[in-house]
């Protein structure tokens, strides 16, 4: 303990009593975030580390702890991305990093506490739906939002991306995204109902190629309703305005749809179509036809790093580690290429089976 002292590591056994909700709720007062984060991580705080740790004391939490609670978050059906709870972690591990800051734990029990992108990034192929599927549910869900399975299914767009599709995103024979729906867009008194993309400015975007199916769809869909003028202000103080293909057509209709409406109708959609699964669930998510999308491309040739651009992935790894197990067709690809480089096949073997059998063919037919 003197020596504990002199180095000044002593910590006082009083001061780890503190409950881990009470000490989280105190680090998130003092932080200077953004206000979609910081609702990101009083969610996270509220629906998953205080049910699971808020009545423990600082002192009482080891690393086995947080091993365990990340692998029951992500494999008990919370419906969180590995990369969202791997970020979520982050802010775990800031929050006892303080408290040992403070002097009130010796170590951080949750420093470098993550999810494996090899355990957890990888499809399941139960998840991707069939053509037909895909069909099913646009036939079933909501008529507004019809088009947005199209969108994701033949454009690999994120549910987000979709309903924040606009005139300025068609052009000729492909079309442009810029803008996802907003976290906050279904509030009331939301000022900024699209921003940028994921892991993008403002001002970039993507473009992605488009079938003769997704262009009839997008036609079927103006026929229907035009699109809705929206002015907003962007990031830099900017006003923007867009012609949005999915905001609401009169006053007083309600706000923009968010990707909890949108899942929703999706699930309605599943059950009505009978697309369940033995416990009498949906079978698929909206993210389910965005690996629609990614699968059909890559099992039809499509180059893989042609697909990571068109998905918006931060790399092309993301989109092996998630797709690359359904490319069987590689593996035929690569025994014959090591078969002709080991043990090439002269014309005169292969034409020579072919004429024994003929010549025993004829044999047997005399």
């Amino acid at each position: 303990m003197e020596k504990d002292k002199k180095s000044r590591v002593c910590v006082d056994p009083v001061r780890d009593v503190i409950p881990l909700s009470v000490w989280a709720a105190e680090w998130l007062e003092r932080r200077v975030i953004g206000e979609a984060t910081r609702r990101n991580y009083e969610g996270f705080v509220r629906n998953h580390l205080v049910p699971r740790f808020g009545h423990k004391p600082l002192g009482g939490l080891a690393r086995r702890d947080f091993e365990k609670f990340v692998k029951d978050i992500y494999r008990g059906g919370a419906g969180l991305a590995a990369s969202t709870v791997n970020d979520r972690m982050v802010m775990v591990a800031a929050i006892m990093e303080s408290a040992v800051i403070d002097k009130r734990i010796p170590e951080n029990p949750a420093r470098g506490i993550r999810i494996s992108r090899r355990d957890a990034m990888a499809v399941d192929e139960d998840e991707i739906p069939t053509s037909a599927a895909v069909d099913l549910i646009a036939a079933h869900i909501a008529p507004r939002f019809r088009l947005t399975v199209y969108l994701q299914s033949g454009t690999g767009q994120r549910p987000s991306e979709a309903l924040a599709f606009c005139t300025e995103c068609r052009r000729p024979g492909y079309v442009r995204i810029r803008w996802q729906v907003s976290a906050k867009a279904h509030r009331e008194d939301c000022q900024t109902p699209f921003v940028p993309l994921k892991h993008r400015l403002e001002k970039e975007c993507r473009d992605v190629p488009t079938a003769l199916f997704v262009e009839q769809e997008i036609d079927a869909h103006l026929l229907k309703w035009k699109p809705v003028p929206v002015v907003f202000t962007g990031q830099k103080g900017k006003r923007i305005r867009l012609e949005t293909f999915f905001a609401p057509r009169q006053s007083g209709a309600g706000v923009m749809p968010s990707i909890s409406s949108y899942g929703y109708h999706f699930k309605k959609a599943c059950l009505s179509a009978g697309l369940v699964d033995l416990d009498g669930k949906a079978k698929y998510t909206p993210r389910s036809l965005r690996h629609f999308f990614a699968s059909t491309a890559l099992a039809n040739g499509v180059p893989i790093h042609e697909v990571s651009r068109w998905l918006g992935h931060r790399s092309v790894k993301t989109t092996v580690d998630i797709y690359g197990h359904l490319l069987p067709s590689a593996w035929d690809r690569c025994r014959d290429v090591l078969q002709r480089a080991m043990r090439p096949v002269s014309p005169d073997a292969t034409s020579r089976p072919a004429e024994e059998a003929s010549s025993s063919g004829s044999a047997r037919a005399a």
